[in-house]
């Protein structure tokens, strides 16, 4: 009998390093994520998003939140695909690490993107689980390059992004909120230049591998 993670090998990766686990986003963990973002992502005042999704009003998030995860799942192809993956702290849903690449199988790059629950934030989990999601990019997805992204005035993105490796690759100007523009900083990342955190362990590997075009 097919099951859902046989249809869609995303729901069935597992990336898991001492109490940090990463994987596939369910329903129940859009729900769980959903409630996780309406508590509060940032102050109001300050827009760390390129799209600033969390101006979304209370009663709408829950219905765009999904819409968004719906989005990825059936878009999804070997040319164009996000990764987006539940980050659980022992055991606790506190936000999502991500990785978007558009023909990963020629350039072997793409950009990581997360956020955490403010009650998650300061504890060191924005660095291990970008060092969790870089590991599985270089080891076993054969990436060669992975970019990130992040503004100016987000002094706590760029200090994880400086704590796992990258260097900084250039400045443009963003509109983030309507009528609002700042300076956003790119960022890459080497094999070489990594810093990487506890080891991992990956289930569920070979079924995402042929899902986005990197086992016959």
């Amino acid at each position: 009998m097919v099951t859902i993670h046989d249809a869609y090998p995303v729901l069935g990766l597992r990336i898991t390093a001492g109490p940090l686990e990463l994987r596939g986003i369910d329903d129940a963990d859009i729900a769980s994520l959903a409630e996780l973002a309406a508590r509060g992502v940032h102050p109001p005042e300050i827009m760390p998003f390129s799209h600033p999704w969390t101006d979304t009003p209370a009663g709408e998030l829950s219905l765009r939140f999904a819409q968004y995860h719906w989005g990825n799942r059936a878009t999804l192809s070997p040319e164009d695909w996000k990764l987006d993956l539940v980050v659980r702290w022992q055991g606790e849903v506190a936000g999502t690490q991500g990785f978007m690449t558009h023909h990963f199988l020629v350039t072997r790059t793409g950009e990581t993107g997360s956020w955490l629950g403010r009650e998650f934030q300061g504890r060191g989990i924005g660095t291990r689980m970008r060092q969790a999601m870089c590991a599985f990019l270089f080891d076993h997805l054969d990436a060669q390059e992975i970019t990130s992204a992040a503004f100016v005035d987000n002094p706590a993105s760029l200090a994880v992004s400086r704590k796992v490796g990258y260097r900084t690759n250039g400045t443009r100007r963003v509109e983030r909120r309507p009528g609002e523009w700042q300076h956003n900083q790119g960022l890459v990342l080497t094999p070489e230049a990594f810093v990487r955190g506890p080891a991992i362990t990956v289930e569920g590997l070979t079924p995402f591998r042929r899902l986005v075009g990197l086992e016959a």
